[in-house]
């Protein structure tokens, strides 16, 4: 078998390109959104502030030597890094830095009257709470007299299109203007997921989640109606063990968007009743592995988590990060084939993704050609285009 093909890792170091616009704009307007929307005091604020400067002008600075998990990032990365601009380190190292140095700041890990508070939690409530929710729940009354397989297909798409709610995109200027029209899939290989769901009956669905709110609950929709339907007779979605990338679903997230479909009425209600008692008898599980909340790819995951995956019928990524740690976040042409990039992952896997970010894999030609055409790079980035890809 040859070697798992290499590209040359994306880093924030280039004015003009997408990652730079991230460190220097959106990471700064994430910060000072979060200490506008929590009561902290001086403490606290002294602290973002002070995180504010570092991630726009200054260097990476290791964690305290007491800190809980000093000792798993220094073998991240941290020593290595240390001392260098943020911009020139890897991007994806550097985004995850960021959100595990604004929960220092906050005193989320230390004992006190914050530890433990999400930071994102008044935007995630926000947007679970809104309206718009209300009208995506009651679309699931009109779905529930449709065939099986009609509603499996629907809440598939449902699942991946979930993902242009993604908070992180709208709490800054460019993401609250985020808005068109559902184009086709740049990559569906749909037909491939769904001959791996129809014999996994007995077996397990790994999902990684990826945001919380209105695309936690179509993740939740769909694992409930593969249970429902004998699809697979036991999920486990992997949540992250503390607030990240400003949206990602912890348990907590879980845990409120189940009360929200329970306390919701019609079919909504009677989904999250199922859920609910998945959870209680053992059919849905949760799971919040350290790795998740990385800055490495899957490639260089624990053997432990490893052997999770290695253990399941299917393991299905969703989102643009989870993609990113998927393939590597690296400048892939973008016809390098997804079955290559993935070769080393354990099992059965399937990418569900918005795109939000440069990386890309598993185009054709044409494909590629076409949307170059029509938009030059735009399309890699602006979360109107969509795929769905498996490597079986």
């Amino acid at each position: 078998m040859p070697d798992t093909p290499t590209a040359p890792l994306i880093l924030g170091n280039e004015p003009g390109t997408f990652p730079h616009g991230v460190l220097a704009e959106r990471h700064p307007a994430i910060i000072r959104r979060v200490r506008e929307d929590l009561p902290f005091g001086p403490e606290q604020r002294r602290a973002l502030d002070a995180l504010l400067a570092s991630c726009t002008g200054g260097v990476i600075e290791p964690l305290p030597a007491d800190a809980h998990d000093r000792d798993r990032w220094e073998g991240w990365g941290m020593g290595t890094y240390a001392g260098r601009s943020w911009y020139d380190v890897p991007w994806l190292w550097s985004e995850s830095w960021l959100y595990r140095q604004l929960l220092h700041a906050v005193g989320y890990f230390t004992p006190g009257p914050w530890q433990g508070i999400d930071p994102f939690r008044p935007a995630k409530l926000a947007e679970l709470g809104s309206s718009t929710t209300d009208e995506e729940l009651a679309a699931l009354d009109d779905l529930a007299d449709r065939p099986a397989e009609e509603q499996a297909r629907a809440l598939l798409h449902g699942s991946l299109w979930g993902n242009r709610a993604d908070l992180g995109f709208r709490l800054s200027a460019e993401g609250t203007t985020t808005a068109a029209p559902v184009p086709a899939l740049v990559a569906d290989d749909s037909e491939r997921l769904w001959r791996l769901l129809r014999t996994a009956g007995t077996g397990t669905l790994c999902l990684v989640a990826d945001n919380a709110g209105r695309e936690l609950v179509p993740d939740l929709l769909l694992i409930a109606h593969l249970l429902a339907h004998g699809h697979i007779a036991r999920a486990v979605l992997h949540v992250k063990p503390y607030p990240y990338y400003v949206s990602d679903a912890t348990t907590a997230d879980v845990l409120d968007a189940v009360r929200r479909l329970t306390g919701a009425r019609g079919a909504a209600a009677e989904h999250g009743r199922r859920l609910w008692t998945a959870l209680t008898d053992g059919r849905l599980t949760l799971r919040a592995h350290p790795f998740s909340c990385s800055p490495l790819p899957y490639d260089r995951m624990p053997d432990d988590l490893r052997a999770d995956f290695a253990a399941a019928s299917l393991t299905m990524f969703k989102g643009d990060l989870n993609y990113r740690r998927l393939v590597g976040d690296r400048r892939w042409p973008p016809t390098t084939p997804f079955a290559d990039v993935t070769r080393s992952f354990p099992g059965p896997v399937a990418a569900l993704r918005t795109l939000k970010s440069e990386v890309i894999t598993g185009l054709t030609p044409d494909t590629e050609a076409a949307l170059v055409a029509a938009e030059e790079q735009r399309w890699r980035v602006s979360g109107t285009h969509a795929l769905i890809q498996v490597r079986s």
